[in-house]
């Protein structure tokens, strides 16, 4: 139907009319595509606070030992308030993990508080709080052996997440390299389960599976709506950051099968700046990224979590950040989240796939059955 139907186009339009009809029409979902993320949360939301030029010391010089004061942008408020308290005291009594406690995130407050964007958000990490790989920068436990996993995770989470009324929820996990699958038909379990009970848009921030295409076939195979997974920093530091079971070619890999397995997957990945990359190793990562099909790309400031991790090498200043932002519009990303304290899951970032995630939607069912 859809052949017949462009067919007669043709002959009615010509080729060069049809093809001028097709522009204007694409043309004119890219405004409506611009005036929504003009009406959404612009980079200024990313920094907690007002930023004046900062006279302190930013970088470690080579071989220096000291550690970096915390200039006045990364600096945020306690977390407070009835939504926090109400959320924490949900995922307690389910005992369920979030990443946004285990990873020590800067943005708690906000997100789990509502702020100003809105409805409160946390990011679940599944299979609990103990991963089976070390990397450097994080904070989360870690064991050869973790405890077995909870079969009534996934509807738990599903339950939780219901309760709180979101339109969109980050699905994480720690790395389970004791499972045939890290854990893959886990993850797929709680998607279908939050599908079953309501319309939340779902991202899952995955694990690299070691790099299984059947595992990450599983995940995409789940109806969730946006896959995630992160490369972290650039190639050459790798190896110093991450677990050594980690792989930058691998990861890239990751997103690209996912991608393959459906081309109308939204993928998503991200970079923490601070840890002594140079620009051009940055500009080349986000060159990867888009090679590998990645539509959306967050980077954000590395933060030493304990004394036991990576030290920060240099504060990246927010104007720098902005620049990283311009950079990745021109790459083509569909979108690029890029500021001091924005994190692979964070809320400013997530109101700009839902609005693209819903606009397309919309724009499915206004299709007639021909079109499809």
């Amino acid at each position: 139907m859809l052949r017949s139907t462009c067919t007669t186009n043709l002959k009615t339009l010509g080729l060069t009319n049809f093809h001028t009809a097709c522009l204007q029409c694409t043309e004119k979902i890219h405004k409506r595509f611009s005036k929504k993320l003009e009406d959404g949360p612009q980079f200024e939301d990313f920094i907690n606070n007002d930023y004046t030029e900062y006279e302190g010391k930013l970088k470690l010089e080579k071989g220096e030992n000291t550690r970096l004061r915390l200039p006045p942008w990364l600096k945020t408020e306690i977390p407070m308030g009835k939504n926090y308290s109400k959320i924490k005291s949900q995922l307690r009594k389910l005992n369920l993990s979030t990443v946004c406690e285990e990873a020590r995130c800067p943005n708690i407050g906000e997100c789990w508080g509502g702020g100003h964007h809105g409805t409160a958000t946390a990011t679940i990490m599944l299979m609990g709080d103990t991963c089976t790989r070390g990397c450097r920068f994080c904070s989360v436990k870690t064991s050869r052996a973790p405890p077995p996993l909870n079969p009534e995770e996934p509807v738990n989470t599903a339950t939780a997440i219901t309760d709180w009324g979101l339109d969109y929820i980050v699905l994480t996990s720690v790395d389970r390299d004791d499972l045939s699958d890290g854990g893959a038909e886990h993850i797929a379990a709680t998607v279908k389960e939050i599908k079953c009970r309501s319309d939340i848009l779902v991202e899952c921030l995955v694990p690299d599976f070691r790099g299984n295409k059947n595992s990450i076939a599983t995940i995409v195979a789940s109806n969730l709506d946006v896959f995630a997974h992160n490369i972290e920093t650039v190639e050459r530091l790798t190896p110093f950051v991450r677990d050594r079971r980690a792989n930058y070619r691998q990861s890239l890999d990751v997103l690209k099968t996912a991608k393959e397995c459906n081309q109308n997957l939204i993928t998503k990945s991200s970079i923490m700046l601070g840890l002594g990359e140079t620009d051009d190793e940055v500009e080349q990562a986000m060159k990867d990224l888009r090679n590998a099909g990645v539509d959306a790309l967050t980077l954000g400031q590395y933060m030493q979590p304990t004394k036991r991790h990576l030290k920060v090498i240099e504060y990246v200043t927010p104007s720098k950040f902005k620049s990283w932002e311009n950079i990745g519009k021109q790459l083509g990303f569909l979108y690029t989240a890029s500021g001091p304290l924005v994190r692979s899951s964070y809320k400013a970032g997530e109101f700009f796939l839902t609005n693209i995630l819903k606009n397309r939607d919309h724009e499915k069912k206004a299709k007639t059955p021909s079109e499809l």
